[in-house]
């Protein structure tokens, strides 16, 4: 009964090692494979190599900072203004080039009343003007449609001022409108250096009262022969 007992035993036993071993458990370890490094990201500030400069970059900066940009300032209604204006510009470094044109040009701030319907209201109005002190006041074509009488055209915001209150001391309302003339107009071209600023147009007037009704833009196409 014993010696059943212990073969009973030994096939229990070999039965459970036959399980370890087809789980594998009872195989010998193998040793780890080297795993390799994880890798990190880095600003660019923590390498220790410069980064290269890429060349494309050194063009577009190239390209950005030798532009070149040609302003014209006008129009001046004659040459005499056009090169007060001028040497303004040269004596603070710039090189102005000037050139003629057509075109229309501010002729000067129009002070004026509407003209009476009869001929009889407009005769007295301008009677009541002259002996006002407004010698000058004389019928003309107006800005609009019709008939005006006009009171003076000033270049001086301070003189047309002043032409307001005589008038409205003696009673009348009168308008004002900025009156222009076309014909030969006078422009200064100028090209600027990357670092220079844009042109004040209230910098190049030649009297300090005097009203500025000039305009900065970029410069005209140079016309030349077809590539």
């Amino acid at each position: 009964m014993t010696l059943l007992k212990s073969i009973v035993v030994c096939l229990v036993l070999a039965n459970v090692g036959y399980f370890l071993w087809a789980r594998g458990i009872a195989k010998t370890p193998e040793a780890p494979a080297l795993g390799l490094p994880a890798a990190t990201l880095k600003l660019a500030s923590e390498s220790s190599e410069a980064p290269r400069a890429d060349v494309g970059d050194g063009v577009r900066q190239g390209l950005l900072t030798n532009v070149k940009r040609c302003i014209s300032v006008g129009p001046f209604r004659d040459v005499s203004e056009a090169a007060h204006a001028a040497t303004t510009l040269r004596g603070g470094g710039y090189d102005p080039r000037q050139r003629v044109a057509d075109g229309e040009v501010w002729a000067g701030v129009w002070v004026y009343l509407p003209l009476p319907p009869s001929r009889a209201a407009g005769d007295q109005t301008l009677a009541r003007l002259k002996a006002g002190g407004i010698d000058d006041a004389l019928e003309m074509p107006g800005p609009n449609e019709g008939s005006v009488i006009s009171l003076g055209l000033y270049s001086e915001a301070k003189r047309a001022q002043a032409r307001v209150a005589q008038a409205q001391a003696l009673g009348f309302n009168p308008g004002i409108a900025d009156r222009k003339r076309t014909g030969n107009v006078y422009w200064i071209d100028i090209d600027l250096k990357p670092t220079d600023s844009l042109l004040n147009p209230a910098d190049l007037q030649s009297d300090a009262g005097r009203i500025v009704r000039l305009e900065v833009k970029g410069c005209p196409p140079v016309s030349g022969p077809s590539p």
